[in-house]
């Protein structure tokens, strides 16, 4: 019997966590790093290379097919309502929890101290990263969503949407322009898009590999746990947000909305799930998460090729339900009482911070330090989180890819573009 993809990455994850543990125990770290790890970012940057490709490919092909520009303002108007709406839920969820569980509570002064002197280096980088961010003025993000060179824009996959916006431009222009003209531009890019997928097929032979190295060498980079005690409790609270974002919120929507089986959906993007856990990554998931939205779930490619290369820019609900925790977690450690007002400001600054957010491990991080300055929280105490941000980093991002899934699905479902699969 052939073993199904998401199998054989779920055996590499396992493997490449007992053999990164064994490997730590007997003190032979150097080897998996040196040797093993490449493998890994190998595999990653494999995916990346082929993500630009594909979001320019496929979305000049969704978009020629759609033939009429009102269609693009229905899914495109749909589909910020919808991603705009699940960021909210996930801030708030986030807000919730933490003002139940207050995990800020259970951290000591000794384990305060220590996770303060051991990542303030590490803390440092993110707040002066952030600083940049900060100072620049008001309307700086809509002039860096316009790119001044669309080639250089296609070398930088933090500039997706860059990209996006220049690919909108020419699927308009296809559609305006006469369809004799257009046609051998459409069927190029189709024939192109057909080469891409099956390159996305060869790179995924090697995704149980890639996968193994990579929870190797999670495993054998981990810091010392006898710290992270202390910080059990918060990875806990967002455990359970996100959780109940993948088992109730998206379920919800999609039984309601698209009249999907959320089974069905699950066994159909699971390998999309699983590699956005290995790699931290939504950008280097999107290639896998297309072809499983597509071929599996049944969503059209003129929907999911304009949905799911805009959600991976733009879609971040793990992430912001993590900086709500966040923030709040670090609030309480420091002995700081954050009134509603504060926290509303929360959901707002999170939920902006998360569309800035670029579709890369830790750039949640980077996002955090605006909301913590937004709210009056020393952002040093980035620090208190860093030990325990990697593992969930890799738990976020898989909310991350089944929130933009999801809304794939839905935003499909409502113009008539889902269809029925075998799987």
């Amino acid at each position: 019997m052939k073993l199904a993809l998401h199998w054989k990455i779920l055996i590499g994850m396992i493997l490449g966590l007992v053999f990164g543990y064994v490997m730590k125990n007997m003190e032979m770290k150097e080897i998996v790093v040196d040797w093993i790890k490449p493998f890994g970012t190998i595999f990653i940057n494999l995916l990346k290379m082929i993500a630009v490709p594909l979001i320019v490919v496929s979305l000049i092909v969704g978009l020629s097919d759609l033939k009429d520009i009102t269609k693009l303002s229905k899914l495109g108007g749909r589909t910020v309502a919808l991603y705009l709406f699940s960021t909210v839920c996930a801030v708030s969820i986030g807000l919730v929890l933490a003002n139940l569980i207050k995990p800020g509570d259970y951290i000591n002064d000794e384990s305060r101290k220590s996770l303060l002197e051991n990542f303030a280096g590490d803390a440092a980088q993110k707040i002066e990263l952030a600083e940049k961010a900060k100072n620049s003025g008001p309307l700086q993000p809509l002039v860096d969503v316009v790119p001044d060179n669309f080639f250089k824009a296609m070398t930088d996959n933090a500039s997706m949407l860059q990209v996006i916006l220049f690919v909108i431009l020419l699927g308009i222009g296809l559609i305006l322009i006469d369809e004799n003209k257009a046609k051998p531009v459409v069927d190029f890019f189709k024939g192109l898009n057909d080469v891409i997928l099956k390159i996305i097929d060869i790179i995924m032979l090697g995704a149980p590999i890639g996968v193994f190295a990579l929870m190797a060498a999670l495993m054998v980079e981990i810091p010392d746990f006898s710290t992270l005690n202390a910080l059990l409790i918060y990875a806990l609270t967002v455990v359970i947000g996100l959780a109940l974002m993948v088992f109730v919120l998206y379920p919800t929507l999609l039984m309601v909305l698209a009249k999907y089986a959320p089974v069905k959906f699950f066994k159909a993007i699971s390998p999309a799930q699983l590699l956005a856990f290995s790699t931290s990554s939504s950008a280097a998931t999107l290639p896998v998460t297309m072809e499983r939205v597509t071929e599996h779930v049944g969503v059209d490619e003129e929907v999911s090729s304009f949905v799911l290369p805009l959600g991976a820019t733009v879609n971040m609900d793990g992430t912001s339900l993590y900086q709500a925790v966040a923030a709040v977690f670090i609030a309480q450690a420091m002995g700081i009482s954050l009134d509603l007002q504060t926290q509303l400001m929360i959901v707002v600054t999170a939920t902006l911070a998360s569309i800035g957010s670029a579709a890369v491990p830790s750039a949640g991080m980077v996002m955090l330090v605006i909301v913590l300055g937004q709210a009056g929280i020393p952002e040093a105490g980035l620090a208190l989180i860093f030990a325990i941000d990697r593992p969930l980093d890799m738990c976020r991002t898989v909310v991350n890819v089944t929130s933009d899934a999801t809304v794939a699905t839905v935003v499909a479902s409502s113009v008539g573009k889902l269809h029925q699969t075998n799987d």
